[in-house]
């Protein structure tokens, strides 16, 4: 885990990726996908650092799938330390972000709140 890397100004956990090993997160200027990244535009022109800093309830961009959108929402409830503790804690239980392309343990999910409850405890609602 690449902790100093953080979550990603759209709610993806920057520390996990496995895509770009040169990506040095979305506020480096380095993210491969800066220029159409519509939550990192829209976050720099309301000068903040994070989506999950914005009082609006926004599902625009990345923020319309769920994983981003529950990442982002959980660290507005918590503060991204927390979120961050939770994917160390989850990645030592065996929890993948990754797996081969982008799908991972984290998209296993239909409702926000079930995602919620997962990154949290590291395990699934019965």
């Amino acid at each position: 885990m690449k902790r100093e890397l953080g979550i990603g100004r759209c709610g993806l956990a920057c520390c996990l990726c496995s895509e770009n090993s040169h990506c040095k997160g979305c506020n480096s200027g380095d993210c491969p996908d800066k220029d159409w990244c519509f939550n990192r535009r829209c976050s720099l022109e309301k000068g903040i650092g994070h989506c999950y800093e914005c009082s609006l309830d926004c599902h625009q961009g990345l923020l319309g799938k769920i994983k981003p959108y529950g990442f982002t929402l959980y660290a507005k409830r918590y503060g991204e330390e927390k979120p961050l503790d939770k994917l160390e804690e989850n990645e030592r239980k065996g929890i993948v972000y990754h797996r081969e392309g982008i799908k991972g343990d984290y998209d296993d999910f239909d409702d926000v709140e079930e995602l919620i409850e997962f990154i949290d405890n590291g395990t699934k609602g019965e």
